[in-house]
């Protein structure tokens, strides 16, 4: 899934929906139930890092494939919205693969 363009997307989407899921699940409970702020220092570090990547690859992938804004603006807004990335993956898994 490396080798093209969409596999990176798809990757860095699912790995970053996994990390919001973590802070929002886990880290964020922890820091207001039971006052462990650690725990969202470091998951929202790899999340924040995550993200970033998600947005590269994204551009990469609209300018590598043409996307129309409005289809790269979903795909973006998805990563704001939890299961978002994942609900994403699925339209990208049904696309023809790199030019």
């Amino acid at each position: 899934m490396f080798a093209t363009v969409i596999g990176r997307l798809r990757i860095t989407g699912i790995l970053e929906g996994i990390s919001f899921l973590l802070l929002l699940g886990f880290a964020m409970p922890l820091k207001y139930i039971w006052h462990q702020e650690i725990y969202v220092r470091y998951c929202g570090w790899a999340h924040g890092i995550l993200f970033i990547l998600y947005c590269l690859c994204l551009l990469h992938a609209k300018l590598a494939h043409r996307w129309k804004l409005k289809f790269s603006l979903v795909l973006f807004l998805a990563a704001f919205i939890p299961f978002g990335t994942f609900v994403a993956d699925r339209k990208l898994r049904s696309m023809p693969a790199d030019r």
